[in-house]
């Protein structure tokens, strides 16, 4: 477990994306450092709670300037920017905030982008390969309908065990995908995060305690429950149109290298995709990392290990 060194660059910075109220954390332990931006995943997920967690586990800080990027409608803002997600508004907003940060600092941009932030990332990379110096790709998504149906075959799979006699309950009232609401999509994540795909080893009700200290600490009481709201509103705005995304129909042309790095216990990403997709994509000086004793949010699985490939990236 590694602990955060001293920063001397600690600052959240407002931005106005877009017509949309975001923010940046920059975090560093000395000045010069080259930039780091970090696009979290969920979808619909705040980040800025999870610094904390990051410099613990990560420490990208050591070696980065590490911008933590608060995305549209997520966190404590108004109700109306959390209205205003569409996945293609997301990379516009990317693309806004990679040009603000390599304006700031005169470097190309690595980008750490985690689940749908990563794929996210790979889209923007493509717009803008002068920004941007390479993409960590953590467990991207890229075929909604086939990670679904992967999903789907492991819950039955388990369910049809010794080990689990109430999944099969609770796979009947979630039904079949698509999950195109809310209260659908969070049902199978619990589902899926009691059975260590998620988080490795962890179960749901483990990761939603500290997803609500974690909220509470960075935006207080009443900044907690909007950012809760704005979860909700998000997810029911994107769920549809993640539900049809697929990379594979016009991949991004990236002309800078992607570092893929995939869980082996994560339900969500079948060996299909971990194969096919840096094959469809085709960027220079591709890696490709499936991790043991690792889920779908790896990143604070094996956090030696990622942090290695990021910073031989």
């Amino acid at each position: 477990m590694k602990t955060s060194s001293r920063l001397s660059i600690d600052k959240t910075i407002p931005l106005n994306i877009n017509g949309s109220r975001q923010s940046i954390r920059l975090c560093a332990t000395r000045p010069g450092l080259p930039p780091l931006l970090v696009v979290q995943g969920g979808p619909a997920l705040p980040l800025l709670h999870e610094v904390r967690k990051f410099q613990r586990l990560l420490n990208f800080e050591t070696d980065f300037l590490v911008g933590y990027w608060e995305q549209r409608g997520c966190g404590s803002v108004p109700r109306d920017d959390a209205q205003s997600v569409s996945l293609a508004q997301q990379v516009e907003d990317l693309r806004s905030v990679l040009r603000w940060f390599h304006g700031e600092t005169g470097q190309r941009i690595l980008i750490f982008g985690i689940s749908i932030g990563g794929t996210i990332a790979l889209q923007a990379a493509e717009q803008e390969p002068d920004l941007v110096k390479g993409v960590i790709a953590i467990s991207p998504d890229a075929q909604t309908s086939v990670s679904d149906a992967a999903a789907h075959a492991f819950l039955q799979e388990q369910a049809s065990g010794p080990n689990h006699p109430g999944l099969r309950r609770s796979m009947m009232k979630l039904g079949p995908p698509p999950y195109l609401d809310p209260s659908s999509f969070q049902r199978r994540a619990r589902l899926l995060a009691d059975l260590g795909t998620i988080f490795y080893g962890r179960t749901f009700n483990q990761v939603a305690r500290e997803l609500f200290f974690a909220l509470t600490r960075t935006y207080g009481v009443v900044g907690s429950a909007r950012a809760l709201r704005n979860m909700t509103i998000v997810l029911r705005k994107l769920l549809p149109e993640i539900a049809s995304l697929n990379l594979f129909l016009r991949p991004p042309r990236i002309m800078v290298p992607v570092h893929y790095v995939f869980g082996e216990q994560d339900a969500l990403t079948p060996t299909s995709v971990v194969k096919d997709l840096p094959a469809a994509i085709g960027a220079p000086a591709t890696t490709v990392v499936r991790l043991t004793n690792a889920g779908h949010f790896l990143h604070f699985d094996q956090p030696d290990v990622v942090r290695s490939i990021v910073g031989r990236a």
